[in-house]
């Protein structure tokens, strides 16, 4: 877990420095992290394209590749459903509705805010980021513990990019292209569902 735990030092040394005001102006006019993004994704495609194990497992799992996204999907809307049981604070259309982020943080608490207001916007924002910092934290238990596809599902949506590089680290560069799919459909999935559900 030390990989998991350095990610997580850097994203508190991150907070720290934004929350403090370390940064000079300059870095913060900018958004930076879309271009480091680009470069995390160029480098994971390198990794996918000279690994060629990926195209051939692909072949190998066809139309079950489908079955990824939905059983986190069903996942996700058993784990909410049950947590709205558990407490009175939030309705099951509110669980719902923020489980159906599945990590895509930045997306599912603009547009629950829009609808639903700022409070659930707010418990969207810090479910969705605690979901992807549990999938950077625990990635190696999971694919340990419950399998290769594990780590996948926790991540939901940063299947595809933000968790991409750690889950690959733990279950190897084959399953990368099953991580990546995963997270696009339900990258595409997130505002339809959120507005189906509210």
């Amino acid at each position: 877990m030390k990989g998991s735990l350095i990610i997580l030092a850097f994203f508190a040394a991150g907070l720290l420095a934004g929350l403090f005001n370390f940064l000079p102006d300059y870095l913060l006019e900018k958004d930076y992290s879309l271009y480091a993004l680009y470069i995390l994704m160029f480098l994971v495609g390198i990794g996918i394209g000279s690994n060629k194990n990926s195209i051939s497992l692909i072949k190998t799992v066809n139309l079950k590749i489908l079955l990824v996204p939905l059983s986190v999907i069903i996942g996700t809307y058993i784990g909410v459903s049950a947590f709205a049981l558990l407490q009175d604070e939030l309705s099951l259309i509110d669980s719902l509705a923020i489980g159906s982020g599945f990590g895509y943080y930045s997306l599912s608490s603009v547009l629950i805010s829009e609808v639903s207001g700022d409070v659930l916007g707010v418990i969207a924002l810090l479910s969705n980021i605690t979901r992807e910092i549990i999938t950077l934290l625990l990635t190696p238990v999971f694919a340990k513990y419950f399998g290769k596809l594990a780590p996948i599902s926790s991540g939901g949506a940063t299947a595809m990019d933000t968790t991409l590089p750690i889950i690959t680290k733990y279950i190897g560069s084959d399953y990368a292209i099953i991580s990546v799919f995963s997270g696009v459909v339900l990258t595409i999935l997130v505002p339809f569902l959120i507005a189906i559900i509210l």
